[in-house]
């Protein structure tokens, strides 16, 4: 009898846990027989009790558990299968070796009988311990598996909330990549209006500064005229000293003229570099030179947009100054923004003033002054004005930043000059200022 219980449900159990259907899809077939038929056979056969045949049936069993023991040492390196063949080969080797001992040695067995079954009986044992031991393994496999197949919902979940967030992540992507290229576009047209702004700012200035040359030109070239007429006079001797003498000064109001006309032509070429497109080519540039003319421009611009506007101005230029490479019509927007910012602090001041104590002896001033030092050039724009506060030195340089009321400013000069001189000069731009006594911008290039 506990040859076939151990026979019938260890083929069942193999069938079904070891899955041999598809790791031994050869033998299957031949463990259901064995399973449905050859044991139950069998199990028929000791309820008859047929004697003469207990040698067969004896020598069956040993083929049935020697197929179970086979099957198990081929599925060996799985490790079920490993823990049924310990547990199992004790009790078949024993099993196996009382039936040889009964059929050839009956007598030595019916003496040791007691041995033989208290041998047999440990081995029973140590299987049905081996048995307990691999049933908490497989309840502890299908704990792990349900474990496994929980983990893997819960991947499943989080794949698919990481693909939707993963695609929200990128329209989000597209929408702020979208927003930054009209953020730069936007940028690119403040800039260019910030541009336009400092060029407007400079044609009042431009026509003040070209109508002192012209009005030269007029007045000399009239002067010539009348000293053509009185050379070419009847009356004006031939190879005289008078006609030397209205050569001469011919000559010299040509000379004149000339000068004049250069310096109209200079200022319109200045012009024209503030008003183009920046190429970016560095030039060898008098900065001195530069810092002259960009405070008379600023001065007359702003003198004929208010007339009411008054200021000093002054310069203190380095007279041994190296000429430098830079940006011209970038470094003339610097100092067109630092020194139009400087007087519009000078006229803020004098109106506050004005209004308070009526007539003031504040006198507006702003100074340009240039200084070599070491390896590099400062150039300082200097004004008496109100002052900055401490709350605005920090944010004076940020993009948008204007302490002036809504119309007057952008916001974003004092950034672009910040810009032009750091990034595109390598330089520095620094501010000093004492509230009530004026500020100070400080530009350093190398030379």
């Amino acid at each position: 009898m506990q040859n076939f219980l151990i026979a019938f449900f260890a083929l069942r159990f193999i069938r079904t846990h070891l899955n041999t259907k598809e790791s031994l899809p050869q033998y299957d077939q031949y463990l259901k027989v064995l399973n449905l038929f050859i044991v139950p056979f069998l199990l028929l056969l000791n309820f008859n009790s047929f004697e003469r045949f207990l040698p067969t049936i004896n020598f069956v069993w040993f083929v049935v558990f020697s197929a179970i023991m086979y099957v198990l040492w081929l599925l060996r390196e799985n490790n079920l299968a490993s823990s049924l063949l310990k547990a199992g080969l004790p009790f078949f080797i024993v099993n196996s070796l009382r039936d040889i001992m009964e059929y050839f040695f009956s007598s030595f067995t019916k003496e040791n009988d007691s041995i033989i079954d208290l041998v047999f009986l440990g081995s029973l044992f140590w299987m049905i311990a081996f048995a307990i031991s691999t049933n908490n393994q497989i309840k502890a496999l299908k704990k792990e598996e349900e474990k496994n197949r929980l983990v893997v919902g819960e991947n499943e979940k989080l794949e698919i909330l990481v693909r939707e967030r993963t695609s929200e992540i990128s329209a989000q992507k597209e929408q702020l990549e979208s927003t930054v290229e009209e953020l730069k576009a936007t940028q690119n047209q403040l800039v260019q209006q910030e541009k336009l702004a400092s060029l407007g700012e400079l044609t009042a200035g431009i026509a003040h500064e070209i109508q002192n040359p012209l009005n030269f030109v007029n007045n000399f070239s009239e002067l010539n005229m009348e000293l053509i007429e009185e050379l070419l006079s009847p009356e004006t001797p031939r190879g005289g000293i008078e006609e030397e003498e209205l050569l001469s000064d011919i000559k010299q109001n040509l000379e004149k003229i000339n000068h004049h006309g250069k310096r109209a032509a200079s200022i319109v070429k200045g012009m024209l570099q503030h008003s183009r497109t920046n190429t970016g080519q560095k030039e060898t540039t008098d900065i001195n030179a530069l810092a002259d003319e960009f405070l008379r421009l600023s001065y007359h611009g702003l003198r004929a947009k208010d007339k009411t506007f008054n200021a000093d101005f002054k310069t203190e230029l380095d007279p041994n100054l190296p000429v430098i490479e830079v940006v011209p019509q970038d470094i003339g927007r610097v100092f067109l923004n630092l020194i139009n910012n400087a007087f519009y602090a000078c006229a803020e001041r004098s109106r506050a003033q004005s209004k308070v104590n009526g007539e003031t002896t504040y006198k507006p001033l702003v100074t340009v002054s240039t200084l070599k030092i070491d390896n590099a050039i400062e150039i300082r724009v200097k004004d008496n004005g109100a002052g900055i506060s401490e709350d605005n030195m920090e944010k004076i340089f940020q993009p948008f930043f204007t302490t002036k009321p809504t119309g007057k400013g952008t916001g974003l000069g004092l950034s672009l000059a910040y810009d032009i001189v750091t990034k595109g000069h390598g330089g520095t731009l620094e501010v000093e200022s004492i509230e009530g006594v004026g500020t100070t911008f400080v530009i350093k290039l190398s030379t």
